[in-house]
C-alpha cells in the first residue's frame, strides 16, 4: 500500500497514471483544489507504485517505508474515504451513461504558426506551457523578470519545505522543448528598460500573465510603518534569497544595550504565517540544511526569537492553515505548541506583556483576536490586541501581517483594486470599459486572487488555455503581423542583459555548486548582478 504525505502538491499527476482510480480527489471531484493533500484509498491501492514514480515531489511512499513522523499519514489516508463515503474508487462500467469513466475532449482546428507569451514562471506559468505544448503546435516565449524561473515556488515556498520545489523539475523539461524560447532578466512594465503591455501584444498573437499576487494587503492600523512592523511577503521574500530584499527583520540582540522582549507577532493563521512562525523558532542547525538565504540564516542562529504568538480573528476551526502544516509545528525539535481558543476559560494573558521565557521556545495560538494598534518610540514595542471582549498589550520586537495577498498592478493593464485582482472575464483580460481585449489573458492568483495551492493553479492554468484554444479556433484572436525575430530584437536592445535557458542553467548550476560544499541543496545568489555573472555575462 502506497500513502500520500504532507509534501503534496495536488499536481493530480498522481491520478492520472494510477490504474485503479483509488487517488482522490480527482480535478473532477468536490475539494479538488483545496484539500491540502491528496488521498490514496487504502481498499483499492494495488501497489503498483506507478503514482510514486509520477510525483513530482516525492510525497508518496511505500506504507512500510515511512519514517515515524510520517505513519500518521497512512491514518489520514484512509480517514478521507471513511469521512467521504461519496467518493469511490475504480472506473465505472464502459457505456453506463450515469457514470461514464472515459471522455473526449473537444479538439479545435486551430490555425498555423501560432505565437504565444508566457509572463511568468510559477506553477500557474508552468501549467499553462505544458497544456499549450501538449494542445497546440504553437511557439511559445516565456517571460519574467527575475533570472531565475519559479515564481513562489522559488520565492515563497519554505527552506524546509523542499519537496514542494520539486515540481520545478517538471517545468524545466518544458523549457527545453525546441518550441520554447526562455527571456529571463525582462520585466514588463512602462519602464525605460522594460517591455509594454502593448508591445506584448504588438508582437504575438497572444498573452499570458501568470504574476502571481506577491503584494500583502495592509493592517491599516495606527503604528504599522513603524521599523519591525513588516509584512510576511517581505519577510518570507528576504530568507527566500529574492534580490532586492537585502533588509532583515531589526530584532533586538537582547543584550543590556539592546534589551529584547525574545518575542514575535505573527496577525494571521494562514501557511505562510505557519511558515514564518516556524522559521522564526526553528533549531539553527536545522536551517542550515536547507536552501535559506545566508543572510537569514546568519541572524536567525542567533535564536534571539523565543516565542511567536499567531493572532486568529475567529476560532480554531475558522483557521485559513492546512492540517498538514499545523501538524508539521509538532516536530520542530525543542518547540512547544499552544493554543488558547476559549479567552472565558482563563487563559492567563497577563503573561504577554513582559518579555518571552528565554528557556522555552513555544508557538502559541491566540483565537478570537484583532490588532488594534503598534506601538514603540522608534521601533516596535509591543501590540494592542483585541481578544474576546477585552483589550490587552502583547510586548514584542516584531509584528509580521500576514492577512492576504495582492497582486501588483502593471501599467498598461487594468486592475481592479478592490480586489487585488487583473480585471478579467473568466481569464480574459478587460480594457477600462469593460471590451474583452482579444489574445489577452490571466492566470492563477491573478486572475482570481490568493487561493488554492498549486493544484487549484493547474486546473485555472489548464482552463484558461482552453478559452484562449476556443478564441483561436473561432478567429478571436488578433494575428500579430511582426516578423518573428522582431521580439527577440527588441528585448536585446531594450534589456540590457537578456538571460536564456542556458544561462538559467548556469545560475542553477552555480547555486547547487556552492551548496554542495556546505552540505545544503543550493545556496542562493541574492544579488541580480552576481545571477548575471553566473549566467555568463561579462560586466564591461
Amino acid at each position: 500500500m502506497f500513502v500520500i504525505t504532507q509534501s503534496c502538491c495536488s499536481d493530480a499527476a498522481c491520478v492520472a497514471v494510477c490504474p485503479v482510480n483509488c487517488i482522490h480527489p480527482t480535478p473532477e471531484e468536490r475539494g479538488f483544489g483545496s484539500s491540502d493533500i491528496l488521498h490514496i484509498d487504502p481498499e483499492a491501492c494495488i501497489d503498483c507504485g506507478a503514482c510514486a514514480d509520477a510525483c513530482p515531489v516525492d510525497a508518496i511512499y511505500p506504507a512500510d517505508k515511512l519514517g515515524t513522523r510520517d505513519k500518521v499519514f497512512i491514518d489520514i489516508n484512509a480517514d478521507f474515504y471513511k469521512t467521504n463515503p461519496d467518493v469511490r474508487s475504480g472506473w465505472a462500467p464502459i457505456g453506463d451513461d450515469s457514470e461514464s469513466s472515459i471522455t473526449y475532449p473537444d479538439v479545435p482546428k486551430l490555425p498555423a504558426g501560432l505565437r504565444v507569451a508566457l509572463v511568468g514562471t510559477g506553477p500557474s506559468g508552468g501549467y499553462a506551457l505544458r497544456t499549450l505544448l501538449d494542445r497546440t503546435e504553437a511557439r511559445v516565449t516565456v517571460i519574467d523578470k527575475l533570472p531565475t524561473p519559479g515564481g513562489l515556488v522559488r520565492a515563497g515556498v519554505a527552506p524546509d519545505h523542499p519537496g514542494t520545489k520539486g515540481v520545478l523539475r517538471g517545468f524545466d523539461l518544458l523549457y527545453r522543448d525546441p518550441r520554447v524560447t526562455m527571456l529571463t532578466n525582462v520585466a514588463i512594465g512602462d519602464g525605460p528598460d522594460q517591455i509594454t503591455p502593448a508591445e506584448l501584444a504588438e508582437h504575438f498573437d497572444a498573452v499570458f500573465y501568470a504574476v502571481g499576487a506577491s503584494e500583502s494587503r495592509r493592517l491599516g492600523i495606527p503604528g504599522e510603518d513603524l521599523p519591525g512592523s513588516t509584512s510576511a511577503t517581505d519577510l518570507v521574500a528576504w530568507y527566500n534569497g529574492v534580490p532586492g530584499v537585502d533588509a532583515g527583520p531589526p530584532l533586538r540582540r537582547g543584550t543590556a544595550d539592546d534589551p529584547a522582549m525574545g518575542r514575535a507577532v505573527v496577525v494571521g493563521t494562514g501557511n505562510v504565517a505557519l511558515d514564518v512562525a516556524r522559521i522564526l523558532v526553528s533549531p539553527p542547525e536545522l536551517l542550515a540544511t536547507t536552501d535559506i538565504a545566508d543572510r537569514a540564516l546568519d541572524l536567525l542562529a542567533e535564536q534571539n526569537v523565543h516565542e511567536v504568538v499567531l493572532l486568529g480573528r475567529r476560532d480554531q476551526a475558522s483557521a485559513a492553515y492546512t492540517a498538514a502544516e499545523y501538524r508539521a509545528l509538532s516536530e520542530i525539535p525543542g518547540v512547544e505548541v499552544e493554543v488558547i481558543d476559549d479567552v472565558e476559560a482563563g487563559a492567563d494573558l497577563a503573561r504577554f506583556r513582559v518579555p518571552a521565557d528565554p528557556n522555552r521556545r513555544r508557538i502559541v495560538f491566540l483565537f478570537h483576536s484583532s490588532p488594534e494598534e503598534i506601538t514603540g518610540d522608534s521601533q516596535v514595542e509591543s501590540i494592542t490586541v483585541r481578544t474576546g471582549e477585552g483589550r490587552h498589550h502583547v510586548a514584542t520586537d516584531l509584528v509580521v501581517r500576514s492577512i492576504g495577498y495582492r497582486s501588483t498592478p502593471i501599467p498598461g493593464l487594468t486592475f481592479d483594486d478592490a480586489r487585488g485582482v487583473f480585471s478579467n472575464v473568466d481569464g480574459r483580460l478587460v480594457d477600462e470599459t469593460g471590451a474583452i481585449i482579444p489574445g489577452g489573458y490571466v492566470l492563477g492568483w491573478a486572475k482570481r486572487g490568493p487561493s488554492g495551492g498549486i493544484g487549484a493553479n493547474k486546473m485555472c492554468a489548464t482552463r484558461t488555455v482552453e478559452d484562449f484554444l476556443s478564441d483561436a479556433a473561432t478567429g478571436r484572436l488578433r494575428r500579430t503581423d511582426q516578423e518573428p525575430g522582431a521580439f527577440g530584437a527588441l528585448v536585446r536592445k531594450r534589456v540590457r542583459t537578456v538571460i536564456g535557458y542556458r544561462g538559467m542553467r548556469a545560475i542553477d548550476r552555480r547555486e547547487r555548486r556552492r551548496g554542495l560544499e556546505q552540505g545544503r541543496p543550493r545556496v542562493k545568489f541574492t544579488q541580480v548582478a552576481d545571477m548575471v555573472g553566473a549566467a555568463g555575462w561579462r560586466r564591461s
